[in-house]
């Protein structure tokens, strides 16, 4: 175990985890608080707008996220996000803003001035699993382990805007990443690899394209199982809606059974260190977790 410096960050929660998946924000802030990273809540900051502003107005985009940016930057902290979206938008916006030409960050920077901000380019967005590789490191989460998980096989559903939307800022290869995978052999779980795992959820044509989304879900899903995963583990609170919450109306859609539990990154750590799954909230989801559980010996 390296000795890891202290940690903190400016905590973008993202809409999700306060609302359809609370347990994303409890497991987020229980494995902070074990691990000892400090998270100060940006309390100000709004939405990100999960990609749709960026289709009728750009600039109603930057301005929105740079403030969001910029709260973090008064407070001289990296931004950290538990969501692959919120982590696609902000990361992207950031990364644009970096490296335009002044005139656009100097149009946004006119309208943010106007409510006492202003956008500096000096900080960074960094999802919670690019976080606990790059800052808190493997060696040091393995060294927290306390709950053995080598009796679990964890196939892993990246999310498009975590591997993809930005194209200045990359922790992992777009098309063959490893990071998740790498976390799952540091707290003594076994990787299962299956075609679906980079590939969109459905979840942006859910409200329009229903069948066609859950279709999407539904291969992801029985490929999992298929190649022997007994759960499947997630960065994007979106991506863990349409597998888990929506479950039920893929196996609809689909025509068959499918009962495989999804859960967020940080669960599958707090379960490794020792938290127990309540706190964790993995009583919440639609599909149990009983099955992970008593894999674990915890119930």
């Amino acid at each position: 175990m390296t000795e890891t410096k202290a940690l903190k960050y400016a905590y973008y929660s993202g809409c999700v985890a306060k609302g359809a998946c609370k347990e994303l924000h409890a497991s987020t802030t229980a494995i902070a608080q074990a691990l000892g990273i400090e998270l100060v809540a940006l309390t100000k900051a709004t939405c990100c707008g999960s990609g749709t502003f960026k289709e009728t107005d750009e600039l109603m985009e930057d301005v929105i996220n740079a403030r969001n940016i910029s709260l973090a930057e008064e407070l001289n902290l990296t931004v950290m996000t538990q969501c692959s979206t919120c982590q696609g938008v902000l990361g992207r916006v950031n990364d644009k803003l970096k490296s335009s030409d002044s005139t656009r960050k100097d149009e946004v920077n006119a309208l943010l001035n106007t409510q006492g901000h202003n956008f500096q380019g000096s900080t960074e967005v960094l999802h919670l699993l690019w976080i606990l590789i790059r800052d808190y490191g493997l060696e040091n989460i393995a060294a927290k382990v306390t709950r053995s998980l080598s009796n679990l096989k964890c196939a892993s559903f990246y999310g498009c805007y975590l591997l993809r939307s930005q194209t200045v800022t990359r922790f992992d290869d777009p098309f063959k990443p490893e990071s998740l995978e790498n976390i799952f052999r540091a707290v003594g779980a076994t990787p299962v690899y299956y075609e679906g795992r980079v590939q969109c959820c459905g979840w942006p044509i859910s409200s329009y394209a229903p069948k066609e989304s859950f279709s999407m879900a539904g291969r992801h899903l029985t490929a999992a199982i298929a190649a022997g995963a007994d759960c499947i583990v997630t960065p994007c609170p979106l991506c863990h809606l349409n597998l888990d919450s929506r479950q039920p109306e893929v196996e609809k859609v689909i025509g068959h059974k499918l009962g495989i539990p999804i859960l967020h990154l940080p669960q599958l750590i707090g379960l490794a260190i020792g938290i127990e799954p309540k706190v964790l909230g993995l009583d919440r989801h639609i599909v149990s977790t009983s099955s992970v559980l008593q894999k674990l010996a915890l119930q």
